[in-house]
């Protein structure tokens, strides 16, 4: 993908939200200039303001070094906190107040980071902690904690997160029927 495009790839899924548009462009020109360290030399006057703008007046937190997806949409970005080892798949929906990062584990280390996959879309004050991989297609309700895997294809809510739901697809039915 030519640079011009990777810097644009969340405009279209977040057409209408300026402040979306203009964080994740910052942010995908950020992950351009971490490729290179020359770069990040040269540039680093624009790391520390994507730092200060971003992360704390506009209060996204949003890591150079995070994995994501293309069609990355964030709503009402305010308190939004996503750890730098957290992948993000395609087109995922963050809204505002959502944390997304590793625990502290008993013995003093951290477990791994939340993986995402792709079409999910993260309700407001939901709180994604631990070594948990949440599938394609999910919902998670606002308010939710989730600390468990989530399959693809569900809407789970509440604390601790539950799978209210489960849509199955067309091909899933004929298999499992024999239809």
């Amino acid at each position: 993908m030519n640079p011009f495009a990777y810097l644009f790839q969340d405009r279209k899924a977040n057409r209408g939200n300026i402040k979306g548009q203009l964080v994740l462009f910052m942010f995908r020109l950020v992950q351009l200039i971490n490729r290179s360290m020359v770069a990040k030399v040269i540039l680093f006057p624009y790391l520390m303001f994507y730092r200060f703008f971003v992360e704390w007046s506009l209060g996204i937190e949003l890591p150079r070094k995070l994995t994501a997806g293309k069609g990355l949409i964030i709503y009402h970005g305010q308190a939004l906190v996503v750890n730098q080892g957290v992948v993000l798949g395609e087109n995922c929906v963050l809204r505002n107040s959502v944390t997304i990062g590793h625990k502290k584990l008993a013995d003093g280390n951290f477990s791994g980071c939340p993986r995402i996959g792709n079409n999910v879309d993260i309700g407001a004050n939901v709180c994604i902690i631990g070594d948990v991989t949440i599938g394609d297609n999910v919902i998670i309700g606002a308010g939710a904690v989730v600390v468990k895997n989530i399959p693809a294809n569900s809407v789970a809510v509440g604390n601790p997160a539950r799978i209210i739901e489960q849509k199955t697809t067309i091909t899933e039915t004929i298999i499992t029927t024999g239809a």
